[in-house]
């Protein structure tokens, strides 16, 4: 079998996804962008920046500080490891967190469509 080429990502969606058990995980590796950095300078690894979204029930009731810390707790393996987790940019939600904003972006393109309609009938 051929060796993952994102053994990092592998690993935070596998434990993330069994923890929280979420509606919606995007991870989205931007390693890239930071690789010129003066703290990267060194580092042969290609995963260690990342923007992550949670959606998950796992989260009602809580802050976003301890929504954090609980992912944090998942990931200090990989955080902790050489060339593992610089940088971890988190977006948690619930479920209905997350509907509710979907909800308010209809209505806001349903608004702004309106005022395109009027403004070509002029």
């Amino acid at each position: 079998m051929a060796q993952s080429m994102t053994p990092m990502e592998d690993a935070m969606r596998v434990k993330l996804t069994a923890a929280l058990s979420p509606t919606l995980l995007t991870i989205t590796n931007d390693s890239h962008l930071h690789s010129h950095h003066k703290a990267m300078q060194g580092s042969t690894s290609r995963e260690t920046h990342f923007r992550v979204v949670v959606v998950s029930d796992a989260f009602k009731a809580k802050m976003q500080p301890a929504r954090h810390r609980m992912i944090y707790t998942l990931l200090k393996e990989e955080m902790a490891r050489e060339g593992g987790i610089h940088a971890l940019q988190l977006k948690t939600k619930t479920v209905e967190e997350e509907w509710k904003a979907k909800e308010r972006e209809r209505i806001e393109e349903a608004e702004r469509g309106e005022v395109v309609a009027e403004v070509e009938k002029q």
